[in-house]
């Protein structure tokens, strides 16, 4: 017997297959013509402009409806045209230089990094206005609800992109994208001056279990999670600043763009890494890109959809990374940014002083640094000035700065190198390029100590006598080696690192700091000072405790850069010198290598100084060194300082007459309570 179709029954649905590319671009950090505003250098190999390029022509190979471009986060502070030039009070009033770009290339969406809150929530909002493109955040709230989907957040949590594309046999169907943006809880605390009750982070992972279920109800076919976080390969946690590898084990994403930790993926960067195949580019089978920084690469994720039995699914990937290098800048976006590449070149070749002698960062993490210095001398001026004629006037002032460009993932030429002559507004923001603002803490001799326990993890423990050691731990940042001027102390490299890169407790019994004294007696525990330190490393930055919680006696609106920047002025001639703060305890003599930037061969004698001898290039570009340990340079065959120095005059006066902790006329030992 034939049977016959049922005439009434809906038709079959043909199967169909779209290619979507997904462009990602993550940490800009500002970074738009291919310039270099620190040394006044162009035809730099990064930045959008020459990611424009790169995107104009994946979008054109992939077909302009089959294709998004999306950013993860970082995008709006990094470099003077951003920092400077579009803030207020500096002449510019055009549209945000790097929100023009973005709106040029044609964006499809973005979400927001930590970086997007250091210059305030109110000018944030304001400035996001200047996007033609829409933005989403889950988890910064601004109104807690009982969880997460009933919050009330800074921007939507998520996105629907309906888009009409073409199938591989050339039928146009409607495809709706799901997008949740996310960004690392920290926020709160890197940036809480801005923050504090007004805005609130929930977990990452919390917020994406809770949006997913909700972001598929809603219609999308496909959801892609662009989270502004890295790779960590230890285990999850709550509240984990790098939550990629947890966030691609929850059901229901499709693809993961991640950022943040300035890395790339697939790359060698993530080899070893649990749950991460670098072939296939997926984290635990999740497909996942990570983009780089600095305009250094376009990320391109193909992901080829199948529809079966109704529903769009990923059925295979292709992941790349597309570098900016040898891609001609877009001229439209050039042409367009001209008004403001040529303020903020005014703004930025503005003479302040006169240096007699070069600053850099080569050897920062080697030796006491004059560059360190000098920003150190800048905020222990500007805070002896604040406290003046207040309760805290007769404590010693001390003040903690890092160096900031140490090479690191920024690569070899990622240093601070100012010529002698002329010091213009570009060689401070080449010095201190964040926007941080200056902080007062009232701290004891204890806390110091541990401050230092945990500026002293940047180098690997090293065996005496052992050969072939590496002296500094690539998995912490330079800017984390935090140098306290006021004090004298040594570091134990024969003790393993006391806490992690995170700041949890590795070794609870091991002390690397050593002789620690102030104005040459030793400083006990309970000895009290007023430090000056910067907003991120008061509120909890990188390895250290938020002590501005209990501690703060004073705050300053005004970025750090621009207390350098008067106190320059002030000085007139800056005369580079470090003074004998901190030294490598003595051991047993032993060799270890190191890697600088390769500018440091242009001085050297500071080479010899140390003692080192340049073995040539590394793989990557690094010069790299050897030396014997401990290194003592000339400065610290001084015996250290038994006065401070008052960095308003550049003279020096007694102790006695500056308080010198438990040596105070009237000293106080109780911890926290405010005189």
């Amino acid at each position: 017997m034939t049977e016959f179709p049922d005439p009434s029954a809906p038709e079959p649905i043909p199967p169909a297959t779209i290619r979507l590319r997904v462009l990602q671009t993550t940490d800009v950090h500002g970074h738009i013509l291919p310039f270099d505003y620190y040394t006044n250098t162009g035809d730099r190999p990064y930045g959008l402009a020459r990611l424009a390029t790169r995107a104009a022509e994946a979008r054109a190979a992939a077909g302009a409806g089959n294709c998004l471009l999306l950013d993860n986060g970082d995008f709006l502070q990094g470099t003077p045209l951003s920092d400077l030039t579009a803030q207020p009070g500096r002449g510019w009033r055009g549209r945000h230089p790097v929100l023009h770009a973005m709106n040029l290339m044609g964006y499809d969406a973005a979400t927001l990094g930590n970086h997007e809150f250091n210059f305030g929530l109110d000018w944030l909002r304001k400035t996001l206005g200047q996007a033609r493109f829409p933005l989403t955040c889950a988890n910064a709230v601004t109104q807690p609800g009982a969880t997460p989907v009933q919050d009330q957040t800074l921007l939507p949590p998520y996105l629907i992109l309906p888009r009409r594309m073409r199938d591989t046999d050339g039928h146009w169907h409607s495809l709706r994208i799901g997008l949740l943006g996310l960004l690392p809880p920290q926020i709160t605390t890197w940036d809480h001056a801005h923050l504090c009750d007004r805005l609130t982070a929930r977990d990452m992972v919390e917020t994406a279990r809770a949006w997913l279920p909700v972001i598929r109800a809603g219609g999308a076919d496909i959801v892609i999670l662009m989270a502004h976080t890295g790779i960590d390969p230890g285990p999850d946690r709550p509240m984990m600043e790098n939550a990629a590898r947890a966030l691609a084990r929850l059901p229901g994403i499709d693809a993961i763009l991640a950022g943040h930790s300035h890395k790339r993926f697939p790359g060698a960067d993530h080899t070893a890494t649990p749950g991460a195949d670098n072939a296939r580019a997926t984290l635990h089978g999740t497909p996942c890109l990570m983009a780089g920084f600095a305009g250094s690469h376009l990320g391109q994720l193909d992901l080829t959809l199948t529809r079966t039995a109704g529903k769009w699914r990923v059925r295979d990937h292709r992941a790349s990374l597309l570098t900016a290098a040898g891609a001609e800048p877009c001229p439209r976006l050039c042409r367009a940014l001209t008004p403001a590449h040529a303020h903020t070149l005014r703004l930025t070749n503005r003479p302040l002083g006169h240096g007699a002698a070069p600053l850099h960062s080569y050897l920062a993490l080697l030796r006491n640094d004059p560059a360190t210095q000098l920003v150190n001398d800048a905020q222990r001026a500007a805070l002896t000035e604040a406290l003046a004629d207040t309760p805290h006037a007769g404590l010693p002032v001390l003040s903690a700065s890092a160096p900031f460009r140490t090479g690191g993932r920024g690569g070899p030429a990622h240093y601070t190198d100012i010529p002698a002559g002329p010091l213009r507004l570009r060689n401070i923001a080449d010095l201190y390029g964040f926007p941080n603002t200056l902080c007062g803490l009232l701290v004891t001799g204890a806390e110091l100590r541990d401050w230092l326990e945990r500026a002293a993890i940047c180098f690997h423990r090293i065996t005496p006598g052992a050969p072939g050691q590496t002296l500094l731990d690539p998995g912490v940042p330079g800017h984390d080696f935090d140098v306290i001027d006021g004090l004298s102390y040594s570091i134990d490299l024969t003790q393993p690192p006391r806490y992690s890169h995170t700041g949890q407790i590795l070794h609870p019994t091991a002390r690397r700091i050593g002789d620690l004294c102030h104005a040459g007696q030793p400083v006990a525990g309970s000895d009290r000072f007023v430090i000056a330190s910067n907003s991120y490393r008061a509120w909890g930055g990188g390895p250290f405790p938020p002590l501005a919680g209990t501690a703060l006696i004073h705050g300053n609106p005004r970025p750090i850069r621009d207390l350098v920047a008067d106190h320059v002025a002030r000085l007139g001639t800056v005369t580079p010198s470090a003074r004998a703060t901190w030294r490598f305890a003595p051991m047993a003599p032993t060799t270890v290598e190191v890697e600088t930037g390769p500018g440091l061969r242009a001085y050297p004698q500071e080479i010899a100084a140390l003692g080192a001898t340049d073995l040539g290039d590394s793989a990557t570009g690094f010069a790299r060194l050897r030396l014997t340990l401990p290194v003592v340079t000339a400065a610290q065959r001084q015996p250290p300082p038994h006065a401070l120095a008052n960095p308003a005059t550049e003279t020096y006066i007694p102790s006695r007459e500056v308080g010198a902790g438990r040596h105070l006329a009237n000293p106080v030992r109780s911890g926290r309570k405010q005189p």
